[in-house]
C-alpha cells in the first residue's frame, strides 16, 4: 500500500514539475513590447481622385460635356480616399520604413506616434518590386528600432508583430516563422519571411519583431479567402528593406544591375 502511494506521490509531483517546465518555456513579451512599442508609428494617407468614373473626362468646350454635365448622376469632380498602414522609426531625426503599397499615390501621409503627436510625412522614395519605402518626418531624439539579422531566424521560433490593424493602433500579434525564403507570385526580388503572425488590413509596413527585440522583417502581405488573417502573413526581411532604403535615401531611387543580350 505505502509503494501504490509513493508511486502515485511520485507521478503526481513529475506531472506538476512538466506543467511548470511547459509554462517557464512560453515566451513572455511584456518587456519587448514596453522597449519596442513606441518606435511603430501609424500611417494614414489620404489620396486625391479626380475624375471619378462615371464623368467623362471631357473639356468645358466639348459639347458633349454640357449633356453630362446636366443628365450623368452628380458627384463631385474630386474625391477624397484613404487607407491606413503602419511603419517604424528607423533613425532618431525622422526617418521611417513602411511599404510602397501603403504611401503608392497618396497626396497627403500623416504619421501618429504612440505620444498622439502627428507629423506631416514626405515619401523619400519607393520601390515597388520590393515594396519598400522609406518616410522623413521633421522630428527629433525619437526613439528608434534595432534592427537583426534575418538570416539566423529559425523556422520554429518565436516572433512578433506590433501594428495599426483596421486602426487600432499598437496592437500586437504573436506566432512562429513557418517557412523562410517564400516566392510569391509576381514577388521573385523578395525571399518572403513566412509567419502564422495574425497580419491583418493596416498591419502593413509594421515591423515584425524577433525575441531579442530586433527587426527581422517588414509585414507586407497575407494569403486570405476571407480578407482577414489566416495564419499565413508575409514579411520583406529586413536586410532586403535595408539595402533598397539606403539607395532611396541617398538618391531616391534604386538602381539594379543587369545582364543580358540585346540585338
Amino acid at each position: 500500500m505505502l509503494r501504490k502511494l509513493f508511486i502515485m506521490f511520485m507521478l503526481a509531483v513529475g506531472v506538476v514539475c512538466s506543467v511548470t517546465v511547459q509554462a517557464k518555456e512560453l515566451p513572455d513579451f511584456t518587456e519587448l513590447v514596453e522597449k519596442q512599442g513606441s518606435s511603430v508609428v501609424n500611417i494614414s494617407t489620404t489620396q486625391i481622385i479626380r475624375n471619378p468614373q462615371g464623368f467623362p473626362n471631357l473639356p468645358e468646350s466639348d459639347p458633349f460635356y454640357e449633356l453630362f454635365r446636366r443628365f450623368a448622376p452628380q458627384v463631385p469632380r474630386e474625391q477624397e480616399s484613404q487607407s491606413l498602414g503602419s511603419g517604424f522609426i528607423i533613425s532618431a531625426d525622422g526617418y521611417i520604413m513602411t511599404n510602397a503599397h501603403v504611401v503608392d499615390s497618396a497626396d497627403k501621409i500623416t504619421v501618429r506616434l504612440t505620444d498622439k503627436r502627428e507629423f506631416h510625412a514626405k515619401v523619400i522614395g519607393a520601390d515597388k518590386r520590393t515594396d519598400g519605402a522609406l518616410l522623413k518626418i521633421e522630428a527629433t531624439d525619437l526613439p528608434k528600432v534595432n534592427m537583426g539579422d534575418p538570416n539566423k531566424l529559425k523556422v520554429g521560433e518565436w516572433v512578433f508583430a506590433i501594428g495599426s490593424p483596421f486602426g487600432f493602433d499598437s496592437s500586437v500579434t504573436a506566432g512562429i516563422v513557418s517557412a523562410k525564403g517564400r516566392s510569391l507570385p509576381q514577388d521573385n526580388f523578395v525571399p518572403f519571411i513566412q509567419t502564422d503572425v495574425a497580419i491583418n488590413p493596416g498591419n502593413s509596413g509594421g515591423p515584425l519583431f524577433n525575441m531579442n527585440g530586433e527587426v527581422v522583417g517588414i509585414n507586407s502581405q497575407i494569403y486570405t479567402r476571407s480578407g482577414g488573417s489566416m495564419g499565413l502573413s508575409f514579411a520583406i526581411p529586413i536586410d532586403v528593406a535595408t539595402q533598397v532604403t539606403d539607395q532611396l535615401r541617398t538618391s531616391g531611387k534604386v538602381t539594379r544591375g543587369r545582364i543580358g543580350v540585346t540585338i
